[in-house]
């Protein structure tokens, strides 16, 4: 019983080889995008559009009465992969427990979400706001007031941007 093999030997892909086809067609592709128009967007001016979910700069959220959102469940610090929020809290006089403290180190932080879909009460959100720098590591550390200020200061943006994705929620 002979058996059959494939043989090694190809001429069909000797001559593609010898001929070089593959790299004409390198070639070919690259005087297509050589000679074709260039797409710059020249960035501060210009701005590309974001997804609507996208996840930016952290902002802690406030009541319509003025009273802070987070009841100190410290869900979103267990539930942070990056280990980059640290929360203590502290019982009131009527019983109920808030925040004395709540940072984010985004230095660490991997802007996963995690912090915002596990937050029973919507405290903390990430906003659509990429453009912030620190020029050194502790420029980065947001402080409870600090990420209040960003609440307060984008809270339209903020309701606008959760009503319109409530639907998927």
């Amino acid at each position: 019983m002979a058996s059959v093999t494939a043989s090694p030997f190809s001429l069909r892909d000797f001559l593609k080889s010898f001929m070089l086809v593959e790299l004409f067609k390198g070639m070919a592709l690259t005087g297509r995008y050589a000679l074709a128009r260039k797409v710059t967007i020249e960035y501060p001016e210009e701005k590309t559009p974001r997804s609507p979910r996208f996840r930016g700069l952290h902002a802690l959220r406030r009541y319509e009465n003025g009273e802070e959102r987070c009841i100190a469940c410290k869900l979103c610090e267990a539930i942070c992969p990056a280990v980059a929020i640290t929360i203590e809290s502290a019982e009131r006089d009527d019983g109920s427990r808030r925040t004395t403290r709540y940072d984010i180190d985004l230095t660490k932080c991997i802007f996963c979400g995690f912090c915002e879909e596990s937050c029973p009460v919507d405290s903390i959100v990430e906003t659509d706001i990429l453009e912030y720098h620190g020029e050194k590591r502790g420029d980065l550390y947001f402080t409870k007031e600090m990420l209040l200020a960003v609440g307060d200061k984008y809270e339209p943006e903020i309701a606008a941007a959760r009503a319109a994705d409530a639907p998927y929620r």
